[in-house]
């Protein structure tokens, strides 16, 4: 890391990388609030790796992550994307992550295929509510973790201030875990009074890295330098020592012994390669024409070197297609074929992309293999077990996919052409098929309900919303029955407007967006008797049916209820069957604002009939006019579902959280302490009242809350709200 005297061969500019072995990948997502900076330091790593040239421009004119336009319309990352650069021999897979709420899909993708992560963190923001729940879920897997400190340019930008606060925030127990392993040099002041960063000096070796010439250089820090850096070094040495696995190192230390930077060094790489050690390091972009950023040369010492292999990963679980659990090796190249397509995408001239994770065996060009999907059927996707022919094998490079020839167990690589794999799949062997256990994915809670523009439109759209919910697992798409809707479920406003011009610019579909209906119904608040009579001559054939009903109300969730009570052959049994239909039939179509009615039950008490005139067709009518004619005199409440919904919240917002679910007709039905400052509310609230609290929340929780919703039961609705809905009913 900067601290070993090495010999450095970035990669050429634009050259598509390949590993022939799983030891010299390392596979590093970045993690960190919007705004942190995390695409701004995977091009400076680029640059410093070689991967661009000193513009920050690949060989095609663009940047080393930049292919999509919707992220420069709306001037941020909404996708994960794969940077893939060399250091050292080691080529490393940067993947980098959007950092807003709404796209938490793309962030999990890249925490599935990364065997590390890097927490950007901003000195001029902080450490956000967000960040701090990501780097929970890591520690709770095991996941090795360093941070960056960037914006260290921006005014009253500390960086031993921002240090502390990330070892308060990620060290737990252990702040001492959380540690820089270079403190930042500032020049003179400028005309603002504020001393730009122009180096590193390194605890370990004591050598200062100057970067004001665009490029490291390294000297001998001044006498007066090396007292200022004493205790932050003795800290880090202490650190070190205390997660080393030589037990004998802390007694030697302590007895006063000089441990040698080599072995500290070596303690070090191992502590973070199994997520033990949290070293702290500062970044910067290259300023215009120079070749290497601020820190980014220690940072690819620190990936090449502490990060872990593919070898330490462990294996998610795998299965056979009926369940039965198969052991495999970590990343075994001479193993069965065990790939995952962590990102699907399209291109308008190669078709549909995947970005696939080997995990086991070896993936090759023009190779057949087994497609699993399964899992997510409750959001729109098909089970699927397909055989299809793998098309080239690239890694991308700005707009360009260059062909590599193959992809081993641990490495990411571009998969052209197959046309069934979603994200999420399993691709395995054609004689063999095996199927990884799905990674966590958060539901979809904002509903975005809506209808093609035009009739050409609407040819297009079945194809267009398929296509769309196969790249995104966080996107559910619903048919409902009910209000006859099609419903987008998005996880934010972000994650809709990225879907409608996805739809609009991608696959060529114009949508309106219409008010989302929550799914009502009716029923009887007390019991009713109607008659039903459906006489007519006009010549001909007549038609001839009267039906005497009595309807009485039901328990929630009893349906509808058909009771005969005729006596005496009043209505012909051949008939019967016939005003249950018209009743149902007209229970279906609803009795007073146009919503199916429900937990009821019909008797049919007497009626009359026609030895001629009477039919299937003038029963069912008579059917239908007695449950309106007893609705016509009876009270109908309508009825709204209610989901019960459970917040998971910081302790700092419970009270803000329930009294806002009071606000919303909610009933509060218990709470209960989750792990340390964290509590979860369980509540009743009216599906009317949480269209948008997917937003809402989030909101009122700085980001850091998370709720879940299902649905419960249909209760009866407050008079002044269904007074109000009726008459929206009758202006429409």
């Amino acid at each position: 890391m900067g601290d070993k005297a090495q010999s450095h061969h970035p990669g050429a500019a634009g050259r598509a990388l390949a590993a022939d072995r799983p030891a010299s990948v390392r596979n590093v997502v970045l993690v960190g609030h919007s705004g942190s900076g995390k695409t701004t330091l995977v091009e400076a790593l680029a640059l410093t790796a070689g991967a661009v040239n000193r513009a920050g421009r690949v060989e095609d004119g663009g940047t080393v992550s930049d292919y999509d336009e919707i992220e420069h319309r709306q001037q941020r990352s909404v996708q994960l994307s794969l940077a893939p650069v060399e250091w050292d021999g080691i080529k490393i897979n940067l993947l980098d992550t959007p950092g807003y709420a709404d796209f938490v899909g793309e962030l999990r993708a890249g925490l599935r295929a990364a065997d590390a992560a890097l927490f950007v963190v901003s000195a001029a923001d902080g450490v956000d509510g967000s960040t701090r729940m990501v780097w929970e879920e890591c520690a709770a897997v095991g996941m090795p973790r360093a941070i960056v400190i960037t914006h260290l340019e921006a005014a009253r930008a500390d960086f031993e201030e921002m240090t502390r606060t990330c070892a308060e925030a990620f060290g737990g127990d252990d702040p001492d875990a959380v540690l820089p392993l270079y403190l930042p040099l500032r020049g003179s002041e400028g005309a603002d009074g504020h001393a730009p960063v122009t180096g590193l000096i390194g605890l370990l070796s004591q050598k200062l890295f100057d970067y004001s010439a665009g490029e490291r250089k390294e000297s001998e820090p001044g006498a007066d330098q090396l007292p200022g850096i004493e205790e932050a070094r003795n800290r880090l040495i202490e650190g070190i020592i205390a997660e080393s696995e030589d037990e004998t190192l802390m007694d030697r230390y302590l007895g006063g012994e000089q441990i040698d930077i080599e072995t500290l060094v070596e303690d070090l790489e191992r502590a973070v390669a199994r997520g033990a050690f949290f070293p702290v390091l500062a970044a910067a972009p290259a300023a215009d024409g120079a070749r290497q950023g601020l820190g980014t040369v220690e940072l690819l010492e620190l990936v090449s070197g502490g990060f872990p292999t593919p070898f330490e990963h462990p294996l998610p679980g795998v299965t056979t297609i009926d369940g039965k659990r198969r052991e495999l090796k970590p990343c075994d190249t001479e193993g069965p074929l065990v790939a995952e397509v962590v990102k699907t995408s399209s291109d308008p001239y190669v078709g549909r992309i995947s970005l696939v994770r080997v995990f086991s065996g070896a993936l090759r060009p023009d190779q057949t293999v087994h497609v699993s999907g399964h899992g997510l059927t409750d959001r729109g996707h098909e089970d699927h077990d397909v055989d299809e022919k793998v098309g080239a094998l690239s890694m991308p490079f700005g707009k360009q996919q260059r062909p590599v020839p193959h992809a081993v167990a641990g490495d990411l690589v571009c998969v052209a052409k197959l046309n069934r794999a979603e994200t999420g799949d399993t691709l395995s062997a054609k004689d063999d098929p095996l199927l990884m256990e799905p990674w966590q994915m958060p539901d979809p809670l904002l509903p975005l309900a809506i209808h093609a523009h035009s009739k050409a439109d609407e040819d297009k759209l079945s194809q267009g919303l398929a296509r769309l919910v196969a790249e995104d697992p966080t996107m559910r798409l619903e048919q409902n029955q009910d209000t006859h809707q099609v419903v987008l479920w998005c996880l934010g406003e972000a994650h809709a407007d990225v879907a409608l011009e996805r739809l609009r610019s991608r696959y060529g579909v114009q949508v309106d967006v219409v008010p989302h209906k929550v799914s009502l119904r009716e029923t009887f608040a007390h019991k009713a008797s109607g008659r039903g009579r459906h006489v007519k001559q006009s010549g001909g054939h007549g038609q001839y049916a009267i039906c005497e009903i009595e309807v009485e109300p039901l328990p929630g969730g009893s349906g509808i209820e058909f009771v005969d009570k005729v006596v005496g052959g009043a209505v012909p049994r051949q008939f019967i069957p016939s005003v249950e239909k018209g009743v149902r039939a007209q229970a279906a179509k609803g009795v007073a604002a146009g919503y199916p009615l429900v937990d009821v039950r019909v008797t049919l008490l007497d009626g009359k009939s026609h030895s001629v005139d009477s039919s299937d067709a003038a029963f069912q009518t008579a059917g239908a006019l007695a449950l309106r004619e007893a609705a016509a005199d009876a009270r109908i409440h309508l009825l709204e579902p209610v989901a019960e919904v459970t917040v998971l919240v910081g302790d700092d917002y419970v009270g803000a959280v329930m009294s806002d679910l009071s606000g919303r007709r909610g009933r509060l039905l218990g709470t209960e302490q989750v792990g340390s400052g964290r509590t979860l509310i369980r509540a009743d609230v009216p599906e009317f009242e949480i269209g948008r609290y997917a937003v809402d929340l989030r909101s009122l929780s700085h980001g850091t809350a998370r709720f879940d919703r299902s649905y419960a039961r249909h209760e009866p609705m407050p008079a002044q709200i269904a007074e109000r809905i009726r008459e929206q009913g009758d202006d429409g």
